[in-house]
């Protein structure tokens, strides 16, 4: 069993490149495995591990400056989900590319998850999905709103042409683990926006400590590691992942006419063309070459999505 930290912290490093050494190399050290952004902003990621060496990863995070109070969710899976440790170097530890907007500056009202029910049942608060649009077809809160959007940049600009819909509301906001609600109140609030909400420790929080009987949580919710989905209780899910557009499936969406492993499912087989298909199925020879010949290819298990962490 392994555990699997998701974490991040907006703080304000002086060097963050120097930082990046001694996380790989503990990391290493400890047989974690995911993915660690560093910016000048702070510190994002998901990783796992064994539990003491999570642990000693935690514990190495919090004497970094303005680290102390780091927030972090524990949960656990059966299988490795990550096949390799990368730290990488990134303008921003969630990709926005809003210059202006600062979470260290002022943020939202944080709700805690138990009280999250009564607010988004208020009449006049608006639920807004701030995730991207894969993530909210396989599940998302009872009412929410779906942007639509392909990734977390993309959000400035649905707001700009949506926000008259908002008049005389009050606005809550929910993400996976609780980072880009970070910076979209903040966001918000630099637009003129008031009373803006988010839910504390994100989805994965709610999913951790709500029963089951008493959530408006409805479907699953993305993670993005080996598990692809979680439940309530942080159950892993049903989903797989194609491995040709990187979007969860269900296993019986695997028996459909157009999936082909690691080249195409239903939701893409119409996005790529047949040079592209036969690249894929290219890739997929040498993933299977490269196990017979007991190697781990390069693409050969789930990849990080650094934009959505």
């Amino acid at each position: 069993m392994y555990t699997v930290c998701a974490l991040y912290h907006f703080t304000r490093f002086a060097d963050h490149a120097a930082l990046r050494q001694p996380l790989l190399d503990l990391c290493r050290d400890q047989q974690i495995t995911g993915t660690l952004l560093l910016a000048a902003e702070g510190i994002n990621g998901t990783v796992a591990g064994p539990k003491a060496g999570i642990d000693a990863l935690l514990d190495h995070i919090k004497v970094l400056p303005g680290c102390a109070d780091i927030e972090w969710k524990l949960s656990t899976a059966a299988e490795r989900p990550f096949a390799r440790m990368k730290v990488r170097l990134k303008k921003e530890i969630v990709t926005m590319g809003q210059p202006d907007v600062d979470p260290l500056a002022k943020v939202g009202h944080y709700v805690d998850p138990a009280d999250w029910n009564d607010l988004i049942r208020s009449d006049d608060v608006a639920l807004i999905d701030t995730r991207n649009d894969y993530e909210v077809a396989i599940g998302t809160f009872e009412g929410a709103i779906d942007p639509q959007t392909d990734t977390f940049r993309d959000f400035p600009e649905w707001w700009e042409k949506n926000k008259d819909r908002f008049h005389n509301k009050r606005i809550a906001m929910f993400c996976t683990g609780g980072i880009r609600c970070e910076k979209s109140t903040n966001y918000l609030l630099g637009q003129g926006i008031e009373d803006v909400y988010h839910l504390k420790g994100g989805i994965l929080k709610y999913l951790e400590e709500m029963p089951k009987d008493d959530s408006t949580w409805q479907g699953e919710c993305f993670v993005f590691d080996g598990r692809v989905s979680v439940g309530h209780g942080l159950a892993e899910g049903p989903h797989k992942l194609c491995h040709a557009c990187r979007r969860p499936i269900l296993p019986e969406d695997m028996k459909r006419p157009e999936y082909e492993h690691g080249v195409s499912c239903h939701l893409c087989i119409h996005e790529t063309s047949n040079d592209d298909k036969a690249r894929f199925r290219e890739r997929q020879k040498q993933i299977a070459l490269a196990k017979t010949r007991g190697e781990r290819h390069l693409h050969a298990d789930v990849e990080d999505y650094p934009d959505a962490l």
